[in-house]
């Protein structure tokens, strides 16, 4: 009856439904003996679907986990049909299980069958086949059959060949998680495609081996970082005290363990734990026990990572990061290493895949309680500290200058100063007995000039071992090094506020600081020279030294040094920071491979030879704080911009300076000014952090919006220097159509108090390539609205846009074009040379999916500059 009357393919459509309902599982009453049993398993099955249609909130109240979840929602795209897998990457104790077990309660229900694999579930499947080949087919079917099971619902499925995942998923809407994963094959068995699933399915794979992701072609990756200090204070009270707040009292007591945990989820958890219904006098008596050593749950989990490494080179690359390189450019670890067969380049990536290690700009980091892992590895090596490659601890340190017996095997030192709680005095023959040293680090955490100096030379030193790579001696007592020294193999020079006043005594060796008319073959291997706050030096060298290799120069807070340095044309990185240099020479343009010059808090600086701008590969200029700065004409470089870099420009503080004539010539990456205003030359401005200009119709036909921008802001105690900024472009025509054109990022380095700043930029949004229709919208005129947004340490308090004429947008993009030419001579294969090429992350259909724009890339191309 109802297909009475109707189409003919009414019918078929009825058919078509009904077979599948006929097919689809239920309970059959004939397969029971007994109603009762057969109404309760219908009862259990119902309860356990309405289960999953009820989205799980056991992770409500974990600190942190909203966010979590809104980031990886962003990659997850789950409106969206194609089949997706997405990475959770982080280090051990990092959360990402929590977040992969919160992540799977709250969207489990949109699925038509969903798994949760952890390493329980595959060392169970595999336990049969543990001497079997890695590669075993039949291992792979087990690992398909107790997967088909479980997320099929149905017991002992048996399969024939490794086709049958593909055959039984590519219709359904699966989610599918993998945790703790570490085994390629594992992965490559389970899900081994995206083409086995159905429309809408998500693979969730977490695991801490980045290349586990790669090697899979996942390539949308969330990397779970440490949570805020704020953040994890609100973790270890949620353990500690069952509440997220802390306790009248423990207060300071809190703050302090948490520090220790280094703001790690997993450290957090335990201590939270141990210290769970303790009275305050408890955790003061057991402070000291915690920042003795790890805590055995936390080294175990730790060391995982470290035990899983595959080749003995990348542990030991490890060790030394951990006792000795910690925070130190990659570059500068690569050098140190060189000839020791560590094959580093490679060994530092396979760190970082492995969590174990993370980079934050150009520079390797290593967590807190990462560190003391890879410190306690090397303790024991050996009861005898003497019998260790590294010594790391005061107290071993201490032992092996105050004994008699030598060592072959120590190859590092690395001494806290402030860890010093008796006087130290070395013999001048101590290090005689060190003949194997290549790395020495005495330092002070922090360079208070106050403390009191605990470690004394009292007969001067007359030996350091010729083996020396790395030589960092904070607080260095002595006016001159042994005049036997030879510094053959020295990479890094690190001598802060120290008593140096030349290198070697003139009667004994002819390189001295203050002439160095001649100097030795050997010193001219030297890499790094770093002499801050060595308040003793009057002058470095003489003009005339050209030591080849040298490409950084610290002299910052060596007050009583005047002279500009001359000592290396190959110089990148010149640090003079509150020196007592008057002006920057004419002979500044022979530094043809500078790339960073700062000069912040040099009072009597007064003149800057125009010749500066001649130095193309110069991206970060810093003048902050020279009151007596008041020209800047060395900036008008419109003539000449197609051949230079476009710089950072730093002039924090600098109220003498002609901020209009600089506002308005200047070509350059960002520009930092005092200002409490918007300048008048930004003819659109406003209050707070967006903006709305009018465009004629005219205008769309371009294929750029450009324009200059002003922001108005206060820097409020940034832990990082740098400070990331996004930009974004809304078009609205008066009949309310619109288009978005693409966000564009912008980091920029701030000091960690700015009050009343102001920070100018250039930006070029693409209009029209691929939106043809939007030049034929009938828009007269066009809204545009232009947000600004920062990260949390800044607050913007008004802003301002000047947009460009075809002539200056034309300048600005030929500029940029021409920064990436020279950017690309200047070593191709150059990390260094990288990372000076990038020049924006533009924000695509993810989080983590940020671009780096390449030399080869145009305007064209749909990418701003900045």
């Amino acid at each position: 009856m109802i297909c009475k009357n109707r189409s003919d393919e009414l019918p078929d459509l009825w058919k078509g439904a009904l077979t599948h309902v006929a097919n689809i599982h239920g309970y059959h009453s004939d397969n029971w003996n007994n109603e009762a049993h057969l109404i309760e398993d219908i009862t259990n099955d119902v309860l356990g679907r309405l289960v999953t249609l009820t989205p799980s909130m056991e992770f409500a109240d974990f600190a942190g986990i909203e966010d979590h979840i809104a980031k990886m929602s962003v990659l997850l795209q789950l409106e969206s049909e194609e089949v997706r897998m997405v990475g959770i990457w982080g280090p051990v104790g990092i959360g990402k299980t929590t977040i992969a077990r919160a992540l799977f309660g709250r969207i489990s229900r949109h699925f038509q069958s969903s798994i949760f694999i952890d390493r329980a579930f595959v060392s169970k499947t595999m336990e049969i086949f543990r001497t079997a080949n890695p590669d075993d087919y039949n291992m792979k079917l087990r690992l398909q059959e107790c997967f088909l099971s479980e997320i099929l619902n149905k017991k002992d499925i048996k399969i024939h060949h490794l086709g049958v995942v593909g055959e039984r998923l590519k219709h359904k809407r699966v989610l599918v998680v993998l945790d703790d994963l570490s085994d390629q094959l594992v992965l490559d068995s389970l899900v081994g495609g995206t083409q086995w699933f159905g429309c809408g399915s998500r693979v969730l794979v977490v695991t801490k081996h980045k290349h586990v992701l790669r090697a899979h072609g996942i390539d949308r990756i969330y990397e779970v970082g440490l949570p805020s200090d704020e953040l994890a204070l609100d973790m270890f009270c949620t353990y500690a005290f069952r509440e997220n707040s802390q306790r009248d009292g423990f207060n300071e007591l809190a703050s302090e363990v948490a520090k220790f945990a280094g703001n790690l989820p997993l450290a957090l958890n335990v201590l939270g734990l141990y210290l769970r219904g303790r009275d305050k006098e408890d955790w003061i008596d057991m402070l000291p026990r915690l920042r003795k050593g790890l805590d055995g749950k936390i080294k175990k989990a730790l060391r995982v990572s470290y035990d899983g490494l595959g080749c003995k080179e990348d542990k030991s690359l490890f060790r030394h990061v951990a006792c000795l390189f910690n925070g130190m450019e990659a570059n500068d670890v690569k050098m140190l290493l060189a000839d020791s067969g560590l094959d580093v380049s490679i060994g530092l990536k396979n760190l970082i895949d492995n969590s174990l290690i993370h980079e934050r700009g150009s520079c390797v980091h290593i967590h807190c309680l990462v560190q003391e892992m890879g410190k306690e590895i090397v303790r024991t090596q050996s009861n005898k500290p003497r019998e260790r490659e590294f010594l790391v601890d005061s107290k071993d340190v201490c032992d092996l200058f105050n004994g008699n017996s030598g060592s072959k095997k120590v190859m590092g030192i690395s001494l806290n100063l402030a860890e010093l709680y008796e006087l130290l005095r070395i013999d001048k023959k101590a290090f005689r007995r060190l003949r194997n040293l290549r790395f020495l680090r005495i330092y002070r955490d922090s360079l208070d000039l106050h403390k009191q100096v605990r470690l004394h030379l009292p007969g001067g030193l007359d030996y350091l071992s010729p083996k020396l790579k790395l030589l960092c001696w904070d607080e260095y007592p002595l006016p001159c090094l042994p005049s036997s020294f030879c510094a053959e193999h020295l990479v890094v020079l690190r001598m802060r506020n120290s008593k140096l006043e030349k290198l070697w005594k003139e009667d004994e060796s002819p390189t001295c600081l203050e002439v160095m008319v001649a100097v030795p073959q050997p010193i001219w291997m030297l890499n790094e020279v770093y002499m801050q706050v060595c308040t003793e030096l009057e002058a470095l060298v003489h003009t005339g030294i050209n030591l080849e290799s040298l490409y950084r120069l610290d002299l910052s807070g060596s007050s009583r040094f005047r002279t500009f340095p001359y000592i290396s044309t190959n110089i990148s990185f010149l640090i003079l920071n509150q020196t007592g240099i008057k002006e920057v020479p004419w002979w500044i343009e022979n530094f043809s491979r500078l790339v960073c010059l700062e000069m912040w808090e040099c009072k009597s600086l007064n003149y800057i030879s125009p010749n500066i701008s001649k130095l193309k590969l110069l991206e970060k200029v810093d003048f902050s704080n020279c009151g007596a700065l008041t020209d800047a004409s060395w900036l008008d470089r419109e003539a000449n911009a197609i051949h230079t870099k476009l710089p950072a420009l730093s002039f924090i503080n600098c109220f003498k300076l002609d901020q209009e004539a600089l506002i308005q010539q200047s070509v350059f990456k960002y520009l930092i000014l005092p200002g409490g205003k918007v300048p008048s030359h930004f003819t659109n401005q406003a209050t707070g952090s967006s903006l709305v200009i009018h465009l004629l119709q005219s205008s769309l036909s371009q294929q750029l919006l450009g324009f200059r921008a002003c922001l108005v802001v206060d820097a409020n105690e940034p832990k990082s220097k740098i400070s990331s900024w996004i930009i974004s472009c809304h078009l609205t025509g008066k009949d309310r159509s619109s288009f978005r054109s693409s966000d564009c990022q912008l980091d920029i380095e701030l000091p960690r108090q700015m009050d009343n700043h102001l920070v100018i930029f250039d930006c070029c949004f693409p209009l029209n390539k691929d939106n043809d229709s939007l030049a034929e919208l009938n828009y007269d005129p066009v809204d545009v609205e232009i947000k600004f947004t920062s990260d949390s340490c800044c607050e913007i308090k008004g802003c301002g846009v000047h947009c460009f004429s075809d002539k200056q947008l034309s300048n600005v993009c030929e500029a940029d074009k021409s920064n990436m030419v020279t950017a690309e001579e200047f070593g191709k294969s150059s990390t260094a040379a990288r990372r000076r090429r990038k020049r924006l992350r533009v924000t695509g259909k993810t989080i983590q999916e940020s671009t780096d724009l390449s030399c080869s890339q145009t305007v064209e191309e749909h990418w701003m500059y900045v």
